[in-house]
């Protein structure tokens, strides 16, 4: 058995050799040398026959000099330079060392280097190295970890003697060990206070962010064949890349200057760990990467040029829960000069994978209850309403942009199916805020942008507005007086509808020269087309009685200061804010310009339909 410290240092005999510290260094001062080895220019004094007595590379290097008194011989490229050289002398001088984590590595490839095998002494430096990387490497994760960082500055030969692959290895059964010996096999994480799972989590999270990330690519690997949680490799993950991409979005997200010709090899550098990292994500779909790791990670990876792969793949992601993203996630700001503040098409693209994978869901739903869905009520459904929503404020927030395009903004309306959204109110605000902000807009293309808001689909409120808007075109703003027309008539004649409902329903009888399939495909669109005003119609329900509740309160409250019952709740009603949430406003993010607040209600210019 070997003790940790197995060349420890002892009490030196008198005639222990020395050191001295001069041009030519001198280990055994007492008796004059007769070689002088350099290594990477540096110069050692020493005897041959020490030397010779356990190298096999200096007894051949002597042995195949012409000169039989050689003096001087050299060294090149030997692992670890002249200071392990220096400890490997001490070894063959016996002279008691100590052999620790951060130089067998070092050692081991220079006793490779040097051939000291058993061929030439017994327990020899190759001897001596492996039996502590044998019995205390192997065995500890820390130490694993340490001589792994360690084999990053030396040669080919680390992985020619496998010292690399063998700290892997133990690093990874180790850490599939402390995991069941802590109880993660059995403790669902999940359900724990947040305190609880950070302490499951960071037990070896940061031991590994010192590795260089081609090693760490390797244990990464070699834990998930081992069995590692997943939820601890994407804590370990998540670690690494904060640890060493820290600092450089805010030193270079909004510079001018982000976009050189050609990237330094710092730049270069960071673009390979974050492609790497993308590509240890774990890919069970159990596996829940937080979103804003996964926004944190593309907007790196956009800022940094990296790969086309890298980037759809994390697109794909979070495209997969993009129901569950926030709007402060997806303002990426574009990183190309002359273009948009935000980068558009990349939410354009997660938007696009998004769809399809509703599309795929629905294609398996299918197939699974053996008849075609219609898409409105399935479970797909709410994940769409929930995304259009946000999709609306997301458009609502880029609007004022001046030099956000016109067909990139109309793009990210008609990508939506009709179906996702109940009410167009929110839509209604962007296209409005757009205008407001890019007045130079021709009438063709103002009429080519409102033609995507149905009028049919605005409530009580966004009506009102749009009717006096002198922003909408013409023909706009005659489609909302129709409607409102007829929404005032069917309420007045007590009737349910407003007239569209029946004319959907009276354009729905198949006719008998169709096909079947083609009345198949008809009964579907109407089906969901009655859905829709099914939707509607309680939102306009809703509506009324609001309005009914605003006409009690105004007969109750009636002043007698000359004002006329009607006149009071006209500027009642003119008072509410239009499209604002709870308390009179959107709260205002974290990190944004203030703006000017306008009129008493408090609202945002942004938000302003005025």
């Amino acid at each position: 058995m070997v003790s940790e410290n197995l060349l420890s240092s002892s009490k030196r005999s008198p005639t222990t050799p020395k050191f001295c510290n001069s041009f030519t260094t001198r280990i055994f001062s007492d008796v004059a040398g007769d070689i002088t080895i350099v290594v990477d220019g540096e110069s050692f004094l020493l005897h041959k026959f020490p030397l010779v007595s356990r190298s096999g590379k200096i007894r051949k290097m002597v042995a195949d000099a012409k000169d039989s008194n050689i003096s001087k011989l050299e060294l090149c490229s030997l692992p670890g330079g002249p200071h392990t050289f220096e400890l490997a002398m001490k070894f063959c001088y016996g002279m008691n060392f100590e052999i620790t984590a951060a130089n067998v590595a070092h050692l081991r490839c220079a006793a490779e280097y040097l051939e000291m095998t058993e061929d030439y002494r017994e327990e020899n430096l190759i001897s001596r190295t492996e039996t502590y990387l044998n019995e205390f490497v192997v065995q500890s994760l820390e130490k694993s970890v340490e001589v792994l960082s360690t084999c990053e500055l030396l040669p080919p030969i680390a992985e020619l003697v496998e010292i690399p692959n063998r700290c892997i290895e133990a690093i990874s059964i180790n850490a599939c060990k402390e995991q069941l010996v802590s109880g993660l096999s059995h403790l669902d994480c999940n359900g724990e206070s947040t305190e609880l799972k950070s302490n499951c989590l960071e037990w070896w999270v940061e031991d590994l962010s010192v590795l260089r990330i081609d090693y760490y690519q390797r244990v990464i690997c070699a834990m998930g064949t081992a069995g590692v949680r997943q939820d601890s490799i994407v804590a370990s993950l998540m670690h690494y890349a904060q640890m060493s991409l820290n600092g450089i979005e805010k030193c270079q997200i909004w510079n001018p200057a982000r976009m050189k010709p050609s990237p330094s090899m710092e730049e270069n550098h960071q673009s390979i760990i974050v492609e790497t990292l993308v590509s240890l994500m774990p890919t069970d779909k159990s596996s829940s990467i937080p979103l804003s790791f996964l926004f944190g990670m593309l907007r790196m990876a956009i800022m940094l040029d990296a790969a086309i792969a890298c980037r759809l793949e994390l697109e794909r992601r979070i495209a997969f829960r993009l129901e569950m993203v926030l709007l402060d996630d997806l303002l990426i700001p574009s990183v190309r000069s002359g273009d948009s503040l935000f980068d558009v098409d990349t939410v354009h693209r997660i938007l696009v994978n998004f769809l399809q994978r509703v599309e795929e869901e629905e294609e398996e739903e299918n197939e699974d209850c053996g008849y075609e869905s219609e898409g409105i009520g399935s479970p797909g459904h709410g994940s769409l309403l929930k995304v259009g929503r946000l999709i609306d404020s997301y458009l609502s927030e880029i609007a004022p942009d001046p030099y956000l395009n016109l067909q990139k903004f109309i793009a990210m309306i008609e990508i939506l199916p009709d179906y996702a959204r109940v009410i167009d109110d929110g839509l209604y605000r962007a296209i409005d805020i757009y205008l407001k902000a890019h007045p130079m807009l021709s009438e063709h293309e103002c009429k080519k942008l409102c033609k995507l808001i149905d009028c049919q689909k605005l409530s009580q409120e966004a009506c009102n507005h749009a009717a006096q808007n002198d922003r909408l075109p013409v023909q706009m703003t005659v489609q909302v007086l129709y409607s409102e027309q007829l929404r005032l008539k069917n309420a007045l004649s007590g009737g349910s509808g407003d007239g569209f409902l029946s004319q959907r329903i009276s354009s729905g009888i198949p006719s008998a020269a169709m096909s079947p399939r083609d009345n198949y495909a008809s009964l579907r669109r109407e089906n969901r087309e009655l859905k829709l005003e099914i939707s509607r119609m309680r939102v306009r329900l809703s509506e009324l009685e609001k309005e009914q509740m605003y006409m009690k309160q105004g007969m109750i409250d009636k002043s007698g200061n000359g004002k006329t019952f009607f006149t009071s709740l006209s500027k009642g009603i003119g008072r509410i804010g239009i499209f604002s949430g709870p308390g009179g406003g959107r709260q205002q993010k974290s990190g944004r310009k203030s703006r000017a607040s306008e009129g008493k209600t408090g609202r945002s210019r942004r938000h302003s339909l005025s």
